[in-house]
């Protein structure tokens, strides 16, 4: 009397297929974006406006849900003299390991194992609103805690948008070659250089709603 059929065995060329096929799929699945465009913005503080259209402090305030960290870029964009279309400046990331809740960084512990901030040497190019303005070099500016996840290298930045001069701000993707592939970045600038605060400097948005006073209302009397 025989047995059940037996299985056939799965060829290693069958294996190798199903596995490449899993890497490609890797690759094309899209991947989680950074919050979406009303979010990041709701995270920014009130914008200034300046005498030049391109020239001032830009910053933005994203949270990567796939890396589980935080990332404040502020660019510092000067325009060249005598070289129309050109820029030049800085770029700062300061990023920081913590959940969705962590928006502000707090003290280094078991919810934010890191925290750190690179300088970029930057250039770029502005004509008709449209502005690119990526690094040029990095070097780590500074270390608040923990072990870098990449202290192998880091990959310099590069962001492409368009400037809206009625909100003072421009959507770009960053495109780094590595980990930020068209990653939706907004950008609104918070500050000319007469008077704001170094890129260093954190700056608190507003909050959103007023406080609420313990023990009464939170109206006032006219």
């Amino acid at each position: 009397m025989t047995g059940p059929p037996r299985p056939r065995p799965v060829s290693q060329r069958l294996l190798r297929v199903a596995a490449l096929g899993l890497v490609v799929a890797a690759f094309l699945l899209p991947r989680q974006a950074p919050g979406t465009v009303a979010e990041q913005r709701a995270r920014l503080p009130p914008p200034a406006t300046c005498e030049h259209e391109v020239e001032g402090y830009w910053k933005s305030h994203a949270y990567n849900p796939m890396f589980q960290d935080w990332v404040e870029f502020t660019l510092e964009i000067h325009t060249v003299p005598g070289k129309p279309g050109e820029l030049t400046g800085k770029i700062v990331n300061h990023t920081w390991k913590g959940g969705p809740g962590r928006e502000q960084p707090g003290p280094c512990g078991a919810e934010q194992t890191w925290r750190a901030r690179i300088a970029m040497t930057a250039k770029g190019t502005y004509q008709d609103r449209e502005i690119t303005f990526w690094g040029t070099e990095w070097k780590l500016d500074q270390v608040v805690c923990g072990k870098l996840p990449w202290s192998w290298g880091y990959n310099l930045d590069r962001f492409t948008g368009t400037i809206d001069p009625a909100i003072q701000e421009f959507q770009s993707v960053n495109n780094d070659g590595g980990r930020s592939v068209n990653e939706p970045t907004v950008f609104r600038r918070i500050g000319c250089f007469d008077s704001a605060p170094p890129p260093s400097v954190e700056v608190k948005p507003p909050p959103v709603l007023p406080a609420k006073r313990k023990g009464g209302c939170s109206c006032s009397l006219g």
